[in-house]
C-alpha cells in the first residue's frame, strides 16, 4: 500500500511498483486524488483513509504485505501510520528527511515491531538511505569509521509542496555524531567548500544534516559525522519564487542533476564513494522499491532498523546502477574534504 499515492514523490513510487510487476493499493486523504492516481493504471485498490483515526487505518491494511508511507510532513503520518503496519502484520517503509521523525520510529516501535515479525525502515530514499548505504558500501564489511563526510549537491533544487510544507514544521535542532554520539548542530557551524565531481564543481557549502545521520548512528560506530549541502541549493529552497520541479522527459522526472559524495576515514584508510543522477525525487522510487521487494522476497528483517543495516549495501547499489534510471557509482582514493 503506497500511502500519498497521489503526492508528487508517491506517483513516482507507484509508477515503479507496476513495472516492477507488483500490484499496489493507492491511499491517502484524499478520495479525488487517489481516484485520479489510479486511472494511470486501470484498476487499482483504493483506500481513502486519514492518519487521525487509528482504527480505520488499521482496517485499511488488512491483507497488505508493505506500508510505504510517501506523505510528508511525516512528523503528522509516520508514527500512526506505521503503528498501524505493525498492528496488521505489515512491514513499513517510508521517505523521511526529518531526524525526529526517524528517532521515534525507533524508539517507540522497534520492540513492537520485533514481537509483530515484521520491519519498520524510515528513511529508505534519497534523503536518508543513500548516504546511508553508501557508507555501508564503503565500509566494506566493517562497522566503525573515524570519519564520515557527506557532501550532498544539487544542480538546483526544485522543491515540491510538500517539501516546503516540511520544511515549516521541521523546526526541531538538527543533529550530527561527535565523538561517537548524536549532538546538536552548533548554531554557528561554519561553511565551506567541496569539491563535488563535475558538472558540479567546487562550491560553497553549508552544514545540513538529514536524516541519514540517525540511520548511520543506529548501526555505525562513527567517531564524527558531518553533513554538507551546496549553498545554491539551499537558496533555491529558500526562495519562495523557485518553481517546483517540471517534467523533462516521458517519465516525469525533471531536469536535476545530483551528487551525493561520501568520504570515509577509518586509520590511515580513505575511501571515497559518488553517487549522481538525476531528479532527487523520481530516484527515491527505485531506492524505496529496491527495500519492498527485498521485504517480500525474505521476511528475516525484523525490528526498526536503518537501510544499511537492513539490506546488503553493495548488492542494493549494484541494483540501483543498473535501473533504467539509476544511479552512477564512482569509487576513488583521490579525496578533496571541505575546508
Amino acid at each position: 500500500m503506497v500511502y500519498g499515492a497521489a503526492g508528487h514523490t508517491g506517483r513516482f513510487v507507484v509508477d515503479e511498483l507496476v513495472r516492477r510487476g507488483l500490484t499496489p493499493v493507492l491511499s491517502g486523504r484524499t478520495a479525488s486524488r487517489i481516484a485520479a492516481a489510479a486511472e494511470r493504471h486501470g484498476v487499482l485498490d483504493q483506500r481513502v483513509v486519514g492518519v487521525d483515526d487509528p482504527d480505520r487505518l488499521r482496517r485499511a491494511i488488512d491483507g497488505v504485505d508493505v506500508v510505504v508511507n510517501c506523505a510528508g510532513p511525516f512528523l503528522d503520518t509516520a508514527l500512526p501510520l506505521a503503528t498501524a503496519a505493525v498492528a496488521a502484520g505489515a512491514d513499513y517503509l517510508d521517505v523521511t528527511a526529518e531526524q525526529p521523525v526517524v528517532q521515534t520510529l525507533y524508539r517507540e516501535l522497534d520492540r513492537p515491531a520485533r514481537d509483530a515479525g515484521v520491519a519498520v525502515i524510515p528513511a529508505m530514499a534519497f534523503y536518508g538511505g543513500l548516504a546511508d548505504l553508501l557508507v555501508t558500501y564503503a565500509l566494506d564489511g566493517a562497522i566503525s569509521a573515524d570519519t564520515v563526510e557527506i557532501a550532498i549537491g544539487l544542480d538546483r533544487w526544485w522543491p515540491t509542496a510538500g517539501t516546503r510544507i516540511t520544511g515549516t514544521r521541521n523546526t526541531s535542532t538538527r543533529q550530527i555524531i561527535r565523538d561517537g554520539v548524536l549532538a546538536p548542530l552548533p548554531d554557528s557551524a561554519p561553511t565551506g567548500r567541496w569539491s563535488y565531481p563535475q558538472p558540479l564543481g567546487n562550491q560553497p557549502v553549508v552544514q545540513l544534516p538529514f536524516s541519514e545521520v540517525v540511520t548511520i548512528s543506529r548501526h555505525l560506530r562513527v567517531g564524527d559525522l558531518t553533513s554538507y549541502l551546496n549553498s545554491s541549493s539551499l537558496a533555491d529552497l529558500r526562495d519562495e519564487s523557485t518553481p517546483p520541479p517540471s517534467a523533462a522527459d516521458p517519465t516525469g522526472r525533471s531536469a536535476q542533476r545530483f551528487v551525493v559524495d561520501v568520504v570515509v576515514r577509518s586509520g590511515a584508510a580513505t575511501r571515497r564513494l559518488t553517487a549522481s543522477g538525476r531528479d532527487i525525487y523520481a530516484v527515491t522510487a527505485p531506492i524505496l522499491v529496491e527495500g519492498v521487494v527485498r521485504l517480500l522476497d525474505d521476511h528475516h528483517v525484523l525490528g526498526a532498523v536503518a537501510p544499511g543495516e537492513a539490506f546488503d549495501a553493495a548488492d542494493v547499489l549494484a541494483a540501483l546502477s543498473a535501473h533504467p534510471a539509476g544511479l552512477t557509482l564512482d569509487s576513488s582514493e583521490d579525496v578533496v574534504p571541505a575546508n
